[in-house]
Order: C-alpha cells, then sequence, then structure tokens
C-alpha cells in the first residue's frame, strides 16, 4: 500500500468516526472533590480531636502528630474502598517531570488463610519505592536502593478512576536512605517554609501583630495540542520524541489568526467537557478553555491554589488530558514545540504570595506610590530576579523548551521584569526619590451608548516578557508545556525569601538609627531601582535592540540554550542562596544539574538517533521509489518518440544524496564519546549534533515538498493540524 493510500485510509478512519456523544453535564455542586478525602470529608468520619490536630497541621503548618496516622488510614480506606478503590498508591514527583506511583493492595492474609482489607498508619505515614532506580544524580550508587516516601498532608488525598479501576492515591515526598530530595515536592515545601519566615518577619516589622502563615500561590495556564491517534500512530517521531523531526509546513498554518479563540471544535468540546468533569471530581478548578493561536492547539487553565496543592494539580491535569485523549481517539502532545512554524506551547505560571490576615501582597491597591507593604514586596521580586535571573532561566533549561524561547512567540531567553506603565513610572520616581502618584485606572468609553463603560487598567500587557506583573501576580511565562511548576516555584520563592531577608535587615538597620518606617522604606526600595533597576524593562522583548542593550548596556544575560543555562546551578552563589534558605543542600543542587543535564544529553541523542533511522528507512525508500518511477517514465516516453524534462528527477537525486550525506555526517558526530565534562558533552550536542539534524531535516522537509503525493509515508501537517 502506498503512502497516500495509506494516509487516504487514515483519513476516512478519522471522517468516518462515529461520534462520541458528549455526557449531560451534571451540576458542578454534585461533581466537586467527589473523587477527594476533603477536609469535610475527615470531619464527618475523624474524631474531634484527630480532625482537629489535622486541620491544625493543614491549614497552619504545625508539626504532624503521627499517633492520628492510624485513626486517619482507616478512615481513608474505608472511603477509599467505598469509592471503589482495591489498591492505594504513595504518589511523588521525581526529578523526571512525570508523576510516579507504586500500587499496593488493602489485603492482609490472616493466619487461617483468610484476607481483611487494611490499610495502617505506618503504610499511610511511610512507602518504600527504590531510591536508585529513579534520576538521583549520583546522591546514591546503584547498589544503594533505599529510598522512603513520606505522607504530605498538606496535599489531599484522592482516588483516581480509570476504565482499569480505581486507585487511592496519597501525595508523598521522595526522599532518599541518607535523607537528600529526590523529588520536585521536598524542595516546594521548603521554599514555601523559607519564603513564610522571611515575609512574616517583614510584615511584623511594617506593624502587623496578627500575621497567618505566608503561602505562594500559583495558576498555570496549560497549552496542549491534540492529534488524532491515528496520525499520531503513523509518525514514529511523535510517539517516542512527543514532537515531529520531519514535516514541511502546512500552505496555511496560523498566518490568518483564525484559530485563536475560534469556535471549539465540536469533537474536542466533548473531549474537554470529559476533561473538565475529571477534574471537578479532583478538586482541580478548571476554569477556562479556548483555541490557542496554533491550528490544533489548546488551552486550559484552572483558578489560584495553593502552590504545593497546584504543583500537585498541575500534574493531575498532564495525566488527564492524555489519559482522556486516548478515549476520544486523540494523542494529547505536551511536548513544547511539536511542529515547525507555528506556535509552540507553553505553561504560564502566574504566582503570588499572600495569607488571610494581610490578603495577596502583590496586590498594589488604588494607590500603589504609597502603599509601601506592597512596594516593598515587588521592590523584593525586582531585586531577586535582577540578582538571580539566571537561575529563573536555568529551571527552566530543557532540550523542549529550547525550540521555543527566543522565537517570536515565546519570551526571550533575557530574563527581565515587566511591570506596567503605572508601576514602572512609580518605581522610577523612587529612583528620582521624589514619589508624588501613580496613574489612576481609566475609563473605557466605547462611543456607543448601548455599551457600558468600564475601568480599564492602569498598564497594559507585555506578551513578551518572561516575568510580567499583570494587576496582583507575576506572570512567569518562559516555562514549558511539559515541566513541573515546582521547578519554577522553588526558584521563585527562594529568591523572594533572600530579597525579602535583605529588606528586612535594611530596614532594622535604618530604623535603630531613628529613621521613620516610610522614610526608611523609600531609602530601601531608592537602593533597589539603583542596584537592580535594569532588569525593568517594558518594551519589546523580541527587538534585536532589546538584545544588544539588555547584554552591552546592562549586563543582563543571554543563555540561549539549556548548555548554557544549566550550568548556572553549580555556580557558588547560586548554591550559596540555596544553602542559606535551607531549600536545597549542595549535595541536592549538584545532584539537580546531573540529572537535568543527562537528560539534556539523552534527549538530543535519542532523537539524533531517530533522525538517523527514519530519514534511512522511511523518508530515502519513498525517495528512492520516487526516483525509480520517474525514470521508467522518462525511458519509456523516450522509446515513443517523447521528450520530458528531467529536471525534476535531477533535483530529488541531488536532495536525496544530500539528504544521505547529512545522515552520514550526523552519524559519525553521534559517535563521539570523549568529553571531559558534562558541560562540555551538553555544548557539543548544542552546538554540534542539534544543527546536523536541522541540516538532515531541511533535506528531508524540501523532499517532502517534490516526491509525489501518493508516495509520501508520513502523515503531513496539514493532515494532522487541520483534521479533526
Amino acid at each position: 500500500m502506498s503512502g497516500n493510500e495509506l494516509r487516504s485510509q487514515t483519513i476516512r478512519q478519522i471522517t468516518d468516526r462515529k461520534k462520541m456523544p458528549p455526557k449531560l453535564p451534571s451540576r458542578l455542586e454534585e461533581l466537586w472533590a467527589t473523587d477527594v478525602f476533603t477536609l469535610t470529608k475527615m470531619q464527618a468520619c475523624l474524631p474531634k480531636d484527630v480532625f482537629k490536630s489535622l486541620k491544625n497541621t493543614i491549614q497552619t503548618g504545625g508539626k504532624l502528630d503521627v499517633s492520628v496516622a492510624g485513626v486517619v488510614a482507616a478512615a481513608m480506606k474505608d472511603w477509599a474502598i467505598s469509592k471503589g478503590a482495591l489498591y492505594y498508591a504513595h504518589v511523588f514527583y521525581p526529578m523526571t517531570n512525570s508523576t510516579a506511583e507504586k500500587h499496593d493492595g488493602f489485603i492482609s492474609v490472616q493466619s487461617d488463610g483468610s484476607v481483611i482489607s487494611e490499610f495502617s498508619g505506618k503504610l499511610l505515614v511511610q512507602g518504600e519505592p527504590d531510591g536508585s532506580s529513579f534520576p538521583n544524580g549520583g546522591i546514591r550508587s546503584t547498589f544503594e536502593a533505599r529510598g522512603y516516601t513520606a505522607w504530605d498532608v498538606t496535599s489531599p488525598a484522592y482516588v483516581m478512576e480509570t476504565d482499569n479501576g480505581v486507585t487511592l492515591c496519597i501525595p508523598t515526598v521522595f526522599i532518599s536512605w541518607t535523607g537528600e530530595a529526590l523529588d520536585k515536592k521536598t524542595p516546594l515545601l521548603r521554599s514555601n517554609a523559607a519564603m513564610s519566615k522571611a515575609a512574616t518577619r517583614l510584615l511584623k516589622i511594617l506593624g502587623h501583630s496578627e500575621v497567618a502563615p505566608v503561602n505562594s500561590s500559583c495558576g498555570a495556564e496549560q497549552e496542549y495540542f491534540l492529534v488524532d491517534a491515528h496520525f499520531a500512530h503513523s509518525r514514529p517521531d511523535l510517539l517516542l520524541t512527543g514532537r515531529t523531526l520531519f514535516g514541511r509546513p502546512s500552505a496555511k498554518g496560523q498566518q490568518f489568526d483564525d484559530h485563536y479563540f475560534g469556535v471549539i471544535p465540536e469533537r474536542v468540546q466533548v473531549f474537554m467537557q470529559d476533561v473538565e468533569e475529571r477534574l471537578y471530581r479532583l478538586g482541580i478548578p478548571a476554569k477556562t478553555r479556548h483555541n490557542e493561536v496554533a491550528p490544533g492547539q489548546f488551552e486550559i487553565a484552572p483558578y489560584f491554589e495553593a502552590a504545593n496543592v497546584a504543583s500537585d494539580h498541575q500534574q493531575m491535569i498532564m495525566t488527564v488530558l492524555r489519559n482522556i485523549a486516548k478515549k476520544h481517539g486523540f494523542v494529547c502532545l505536551l511536548h513544547e514545540k511539536p511542529f515547525a512554524g507555528i506556535n509552540g506551547s507553553g505553561k504560564h505560571v502566574n504566582w503570588s504570595v499572600g495569607n488571610p490576615t494581610q490578603g495577596n501582597l502583590l496586590d498594589p491597591g488604588d494607590s500603589p506610590h504609597d502603599n509601601l507593604q506592597f512596594l516593598l514586596f515587588c521592590g523584593a521580586v525586582i531585586r531577586g530576579v535582577h540578582k538571580y535571573g539566571s537561575l529563573l532561566r536555568a529551571v527552566v533549561a530543557t532540550a523542549s523548551n529550547d525550540h521555543r524561547l527566543g522565537a517570536n512567540e515565546a519570551p526571550p531567553a533575557i530574563i527581565s521584569v515587566y511591570l506596567g506603565s503605572q508601576l514602572e513610572d512609580v518605581f522610577e520616581q523612587i529612583k528620582q526619590g521624589n514619589v508624588q502618584s501613580s496613574t489612576p485606572a481609566g475609563i473605557m468609553n466605547l462611543g456607543v451608548a448601548t455599551l457600558p463603560e468600564f475601568t480599564k487598567d492602569p498598564g497594559d500587557r507585555n506578551r513578551t516578557s518572561p516575568f510580567a506583573f499583570t494587576g496582583n501576580r507575576f506572570e512567569f511565562r518562559a516555562v514549558g508545556s511539559n515541566q513541573s511548576v515546582s521547578g519554577p516555584l522553588v526558584a521563585m520563592n527562594t529568591i523572594l525569601t533572600d530579597s525579602l531577608t535583605w529588606v528586612a535587615d535594611r530596614l532594622e538597620a535604618e530604623l535603630a538609627k531613628g529613621t521613620s518606617l516610610s522614610a526608611a522604606s523609600y531609602t530601601i526600595l531608592k537602593e533597589v531601582m539603583e542596584k537592580h533597576g535594569a532588569v525593568v524593562f517594558g518594551g519589546n522583548g523580541y527587538s534585536e535592540e532589546w538584545h544588544r542593550i539588555a547584554v552591552e548596556e546592562r549586563g543582563l544575560l543571554n543563555l540561549p540554550t539549556t548548555a548554557d543555562a544549566l550550568p548556572v546551578l553549580t555556580e557558588e552563589y547560586v548554591e550559596e542562596l540555596f544553602a542559606r534558605t535551607g531549600v536545597l543542600s549542595k549535595p541536592e543542587l549538584e545532584s539537580r544539574f546531573e540529572v537535568y543535564a543527562e537528560q539534556y544529553i539523552g534527549v538530543i541523542e535519542m532523537e539524533a538517533k531517530l533522525v538517523i533511522s527514519m530519514a534511512k528507512t522511511v523518508i530515502y525508500p519513498a525517495a528512492f521509489r520516487y526516483l525509480s518511477e520517474l525514470s521508467s517514465t522518462i525511458t519509456n516516453l523516450k522509446q515513443i518518440g517523447l521528450e520530458l524534462e528531467a529536471e525534476i528527477a535531477s533535483k530529488v537525486a541531488s536532495l536525496t544524496k544530500q539528504m544521505m550525506d547529512r545522515v552520514s555526517k550526523l552519524s559519525h558526530a553521534l559517535e563521539t564519546h570523549d568529553f571531559d565534562t558534562i558541560q562540555e558533552h551538553m555544548q557539543y550536542c548544542a552546538k554540534t549534533i542539534r544543527p546536523l539534524m536541522d541540516e538532515v531535516r531541511e533535506s528531508a522537509d524540501t523532499l517532502e515538498g517534490e516526491v509525489a503525493d501518493d508516495l509520501w509515508p508520513l502523515p503531513k501537517y496539514q493532515e494532522m493540524l487541520f483534521i479533526k
């Protein structure tokens, strides 16, 4: 069967596919958190003193009373079994950006051979997966296998239902036998605790006597692509790497801007409704859904939640998207750049800090120029991003995100802060030492009597900024769609902790001199802007002029690739930051560098091997068959006295040879293994392997435009992106 016949058959299977009818929507109140062991459910089934102890730990960060674990475990087991669960799993998040779980049955065999359902407090509190089989960056040797999971009571247990059954899932941390963090959650919990301590100290200096624990919050906008499974299963690159290693851009892409916020395709909307129902049952507040910029691209965004819970929920969202997509005949692509020539996918992390007593500490109010509390917290963020911008770049550095950062679709690799015109003016006044006012919000009059007047924001938004203030929070736009949000949250919490500590130290020193709180605050803020104001930028982050100014005049770092960015984690000032705040020890930080560097190298080398394989076994045979047909046709026509230009055949032959020559160069390049350091190996992947891969792709994609359609073996962009 020819390539075109295979693709035509696939298209018929898709277009003739029996539509999956939408479910009749249930009332949100009936769905909400039905699969979560919430505080309300705990209160109904736990003794009053046990519930009070547990609630105190969850809401105030108090120490967990392990003695209550047995009672909680029994109640949790009974609830899970009532939901159909036969197994439980300690769910944890290793350094792979994925979710890990080991399922254990509630079964306990008795002496008489009978069985009972059992789940003890010890099993709830502690588990023991293999600590050497997950990436650990040298913390544990292969033969040193012991690792522990420990119950995180601050993130609720839930049941995950699939077609194959129901499992009780218990969020946990994952640590080594020697106590080092091997996961994403432990550093996040530490960073929240450190930030809360620093923020509480500053709030008390500002005169607050009642200060509840401060927590960071997160709302992450998840972008993704949907491709029909028939197409995806015909593409080895999509199946193994999550992106197309070959593919000529479709004549129509996103140039007409007609997909963004367009009408959601019917089949996709049925999928989205199914996803949302599952998320609501899991207590995940999905709020927004829409078509994204690129064809075949979509977005889901939840409400803000406490950072730790939001991080867990983000992992669950990715799991649910992938699982529900299968039910609907799709493959959900979370890769940052599945298709060349159109926008890739990010995961914008909206981040703020606050507590129940003082509210959102990044809310400027109506007159930000005299809101000292807001200005000090915002100033601390500015200082932190300037001092540790390279760290923020490092925590979003992956092989897949490199395809996206710096393109005119995503923030540049240079980390800057956008404040908006109102706040930029206020901080400029502070720098000049004469704070007078802040630009008021305006009124939007649309000039039509039947349309309402409304208040417009005092500042615009800037889509080119990697770290933008958007009203009462910062939006870190450089995070990749396939990443855990924990790493970015850890970095933001930690740099804020460092800056809040510095602000508090400076305030106390000024107040000890007899300076008023107001004067001391503006003095410190003036110092922040003089030393760190270079990071504030409100213009076009895509422009070549900004790249020049940022590096040459403002001294900001441009780290275009993961090979450039990841070594920041080994810098002494970064190690000191994490050690000083108690978030990561030096061995833990070094392990993360090792793990992420190995992942980067592994991804590029795996993709390179697949490029070679597909070029040799899929694309070359198609081009060769086309050449054979052309040669035969030319010969036959000559025999009957007709001449046919051989230009096309010559071009295809030349391109085929060029592709195979480039495949040979790539193959030889992959044979190099003599590197003195892992940094050198990463640079080799970035500067040698990846460009050679691009050269092979250039030849193959040009061939796709020349080879007869009925012989081309791979589903094309126009089919994958537009047929749903």
